[in-house]
């Protein structure tokens, strides 16, 4: 498959995983520092012995910022897939799009200092950040604005995906502006620590994250499980989660510019916030009512639910070309993707002219060049294996270990990682090999 007949939403998980390659250490670095703290008495975070407390904060929200990324580009994806199939037409701008995917990646590493307008930093660094944090989000308008057109230009069925997908556009919209604005400096200072921010952050991860998570789900929950999910109480619960998180995160916007802070346990009474927060209590309740109709749907789905049949939605995807559910090894040679839309396009995979020349009865795959898919060689990939379940498993005990200080099984651990390690990395000679 060519890079330029990819899925939006490989272009979101391929930016995430270059993005996670840069941010992780840094999160990383700051744990291991704080648990040389705890366990070696050393000083990187404690001012009275020399150590600043900000390098924590650098730290944490170098990792911190991108980490919202990392969430929120896999879930617009999503949104990219879902939209042009229930509008019954390609997606309008696709490489722009595309673009803006990928740098929305790079400049989510520009912006991590607005998260510290208020510690006494210089105004020149704030402005640069300041400038970031407004820049970053002209690439998400240019995806909404696409997503609108390509609604516009279509057809729209109205599905329970559908409505999944609509409804995060509109609480993306919310979660972007109010957010835009604490890029402004002076804004910020005044928003700090106040539950305005936690209404703009609830907008981004559960409106514009958990949303499409849903549309997701009803989307392709008929090809995994060959059960279609009943609409009436799909749509039905959308309604009640739409309703419930506007309830329950909206007004944090008004109680925040109101005076309520964020992070203390306890609120003092006589500050006029309580009808406010007894609204948001039963929105939050609301919006668990709706998500629990949509985790009962699937179990009744299951029982007596609609045979879904290989292709239900009229999608253009190739997993939509197999049955539901799909058996295993159905697709005998890997096809090449010679449109951005195989099943609404004309493809035949036995015509496909590189799928046979390559392949043997090994357990062999096309390697390909890396922009225009071009078969270069025959890849062998490797056999089953335990041992990464055994790696993840020891990685698991090192770092419950380390919670309890049990050092000397931690460095037990370590050495298990690394010898599990070198066995599943170890090259093995090819059966039939001289």
């Amino acid at each position: 498959m060519a890079i330029s007949k990819m899925p939006l939403f490989l272009f979101s998980t391929l930016t995430i995983s270059c993005v996670v390659l840069f941010a992780m250490p840094a999160l990383t670095v700051a744990c291991v520092f704080l648990e040389l703290e705890r366990r070696f008495g050393m000083h990187f975070f404690d001012i009275a012995s020399g150590g600043n407390p900000m390098l924590w904060q650098q730290l944490f929200w170098f990792f911190g910022h991108p980490w919202v990324y990392i969430i929120f580009l896999p879930a617009t994806g999503m949104v990219s897939l879902i939209i042009p199939v229930f509008s019954r037409r390609p997606i309008v701008g696709y490489t722009y799009v595309a673009i803006s995917t990928v740098l929305t990646g790079l400049v989510a590493f520009g912006v991590w200092l607005h998260h510290m307008f208020t510690v006494g930093l210089s105004q020149l660094a704030m402005s640069f950040f300041s400038a970031g944090s407004m820049t970053i989000s002209l690439f998400t308008t240019v995806t909404v604005f696409a997503w609108v057109a390509t609604v516009w230009r279509g057809r729209p069925v109205p599905t329970t995906a559908m409505y999944y997908a609509l409804g995060s556009v509109a609480l993306l919209v919310i979660g972007g502006l109010s957010g835009v604005v604490t890029g402004i400096i002076s804004v910020d200072w005044q928003m700090h620590n106040s539950y305005y921010v936690v209404g703009h952050i609830h907008y981004v991860l559960i409106g514009a994250n958990v949303f499409p998570v849903f549309a997701g789900f009803y989307y392709w929950l008929p090809k995994m499980t060959g059960r279609m999910m009943n609409e009436r109480v799909g749509k039905l619960s959308f309604w009640v989660m739409f309703i419930g998180f506007n309830l329950g995160f909206f007004p944090m916007h008004i109680v925040g510019l109101m005076g309520m802070p964020r992070r203390i346990y306890t609120y003092g009474t006589g500050l006029g916030l309580e009808p406010m927060n007894e609204v948001m209590t039963g929105g939050a309740f609301l919006l668990g009512v709706g998500i629990l109709i949509s985790i009962v749907n699937p179990v009744n789905s299951l029982r007596s639910g609609e045979m879904a049949g290989g292709n239900p939605w009229n999608s253009d995807g190739l997993e939509w070309a197999t049955a539901s559910p799909p058996p295993d090894y159905e697709v005998l040679h890997i096809p090449t993707v010679t449109t951005r839309h195989p099943l609404w396009d004309e493809y035949d995979e036995q015509a496909d002219p590189n799928n046979h020349r390559l392949l043997s009865n090994a357990r062999l795959t096309i390697t390909s060049s890396m922009l225009d898919a071009r078969p270069i060689s025959a890849a062998t990939i490797p056999s089953e294996t335990l041992v990464p379940l055994f790696l993840a498993l020891a990685l698991f005990v090192v770092f419950l270990v380390l919670v309890f200080q049990l050092m000397w099984f931690a460095l037990a651990g370590v050495m298990a990682c690394f010898l599990l390690g070198c066995v599943w990395l170890w090259p093995r000679p090819i059966k039939g090999e001289l």
